[in-house]
This record gives C-alpha cells, structure tokens and sequence, in this order.
C-alpha cells in the first residue's frame, strides 16, 4: 500500500514537472514577422479588414497579411528570425538598417500572385529553435530558400489544391501545383481524380499535380532556378540598407 501511494505521489510530481516544462516552453513561442528586403514595380498588402495599402522597402509584414504583386513587378521577403529591424548608425535622420540572416529564409514573390501570410513562429527549447511557417499562395507563383531546420520545425506552403511540407530546400510553386525543387525535397498532399494523393519531389525534380506526372528537372529551368538563388543570395552579402523614417504629418478633420 505505501509502495502504491510513493508511486502515485512520483507520477503526480512528474505530472506536474511536465507541465512546467510544458509550459515554460510554451512562454518561448514568439511570434515572427516578414521583411521585405527588396522590391520591384508594384505590390500592396492588406491586413485584415483594412484597406490596401502600397508595400515598399524596409516594411515589417505580421501573419494574417495578405500581399499582392502586379505584372512584371516581385517582392522577396526574409521570414521569421532575424527579420526585425536594428538601430542604425547614428545618422541625421536616425533611419533604421537592416540586413537578413545569412540563416535566413528567403521567399520571393513573382508577378500576378496572391499570397497570405498566416503563420510565423519561433520557439526556443534550450537546445535549439523550432520555427513554424504557413504560406497560403492563393494565385501565382513563389521562390523559396529555407534554411536547414530543426527536427519540430515546419514549413508549409498551401495552394488551393493541397499542401506542401517543405525541408531544407531551394524550391518554385505555383498556385496550380507545380512544384520545382533544386535541393532538398518537397512533400505534396493534394485532392487528385480518385481522392487525397501524396508525392514527394526531391532535388532536381519538377511535379505537376494538374498531371500527376514527376520527372527530372530540365537543364533550362535547373539554370533558371540557379539564376534567381545567385540574385537571392545577393541580399545576404549587401551592407545593411537604410530606410528613414515618415515623419509626415496629416492633419484629418473630425467632421
């Protein structure tokens, strides 16, 4: 009987360990943004129920944002940590600077596309950083490079169509569920002819989920891709880009 009641009075204190741990983790989540690092012809955004409004360099973009891209324009944006902006140097107008994460994941925006925002995370264990990503591209088409993540991490990228889980990889998306992948590999789960069919692409393959067909990546589109990583990676070798504050008042009449 006293062996029984240590026994429950050990699990009740394991209980209770666990939920303290559980829940100083849980303190750890944070809650990232998106930068836009650099910007091409026109884009606006929209959070919630408000207006459009113009995107330009420098902004801070949360989750539940809605971007969207015109013809022949694009916008890359560095996620999650590392994406806030720093003091700058001590300078006139005391703008603020800014420059991604060699660590950083990179997300670039093509012409014609329609993409949500909805979930940016961090949460520190102790012994490592577990990030959560949802991108919900609703029309058009993306680039990715995703840093190398940890074991609990996620990256999802919705289409109207299906999912894809994204790990490690340098890859191309479009809305209608074609998936080019240059490293790493992409997991698509999406509603097919007979149900719910999953595919997985690896590096140096290109899937089309209006088809159904996976093949080699072709060397013209291997080098395109290859193209838009060396212009990507550029943003990560530049001095720090500085933005001045708009400091401009408008005066709005309460009537």
């Amino acid at each position: 009987m006293k062996e029984t009641r240590g026994l429950l009075k050990s699990l009740v204190v394991c209980g209770v360990a666990l939920a303290m741990v559980s829940t100083l983790v849980a303190q750890t989540a944070n809650e990232t943004v998106a930068k836009v690092v650099r910007i091409k012809g026109g884009v606006r955004y929209k959070a919630g129920n408000n207006d459009w409004m113009p995107l330009k360099g420098g902004d801070i973009v949360k989750p539940g944002t809605l971007i969207q891209t015109a013809p022949d324009s694009f916008v890359d944006f560095g996620l999650g940590s590392g994406s806030t902006p720093v003091a700058g140097q001590t300078i006139p107008n005391e703008g603020l600077s800014f420059q991604p994460n060699v660590e950083q994941n990179i997300v670039r925006l093509w012409g014609n596309t329609l993409l949500s925002i909805d979930k940016l995370t961090a949460t520190q264990t102790g012994a490592d950083e577990v990030t959560e990503t949802q991108l919900d591209l609703k029309a058009g088409h993306i680039f990715g490079m995703v840093k190398k993540m940890s074991a609990g991490s996620k990256y999802e990228v919705k289409i109207p169509n299906g999912v894809a889980g994204i790990r490690g990889t340098v890859y191309d998306i479009t809305a209608e569920g074609v998936i080019k992948v240059l490293s790493g590999s992409v997991v698509l789960a999406y509603v097919g002819p007979n149900g719910v069919v999953t595919q997985v692409i690896l590096g140096m393959q290109e899937f089309d989920a209006r088809t159904g067909v996976l093949s080699q990546l072709p060397i013209d589109i291997k080098d395109g891709l290859d193209r838009t990583v060396r212009d990507l990676t550029t943003i990560l070798t530049l001095p720090p880009t500085t933005f001045t504050p708009d400091r401009t008042i408008i005066y709005v009449s309460p009537h």
